[in-house]
């Protein structure tokens, strides 16, 4: 199953140093950018981000990316 696209634009969200936060990859999760274990019906996987510091990092929210987690704006070219 190829991801859903859960927004064309990524999710600006402050991190905290130190906090693993888990992507969703599948794109189902009605909890995005994170995972709430809606890829139990598919074969995705959801992907830890550890933050190193605190700061705004933007999460990949087109599930298209080649940087995953994290936006690479892959979803300007959808």
């Amino acid at each position: 199953m190829k991801a859903k696209t859960a927004k064309n634009s990524p999710y600006a969200v402050e991190v905290e140093a130190g906090k693993t936060y888990q992507w969703c990859s599948c794109g189902l999760s009605k909890n995005q950018p994170f995972c709430d274990d809606s890829h139990q019906v598919t074969e995705c996987e959801p992907l830890d981000y550890m933050a190193t510091e605190n700061k705004k990092v933007f999460f990949c929210g087109c599930k298209q990316t080649h940087q995953s987690p994290l936006c690479d704006g892959t979803h300007s070219k959808l």
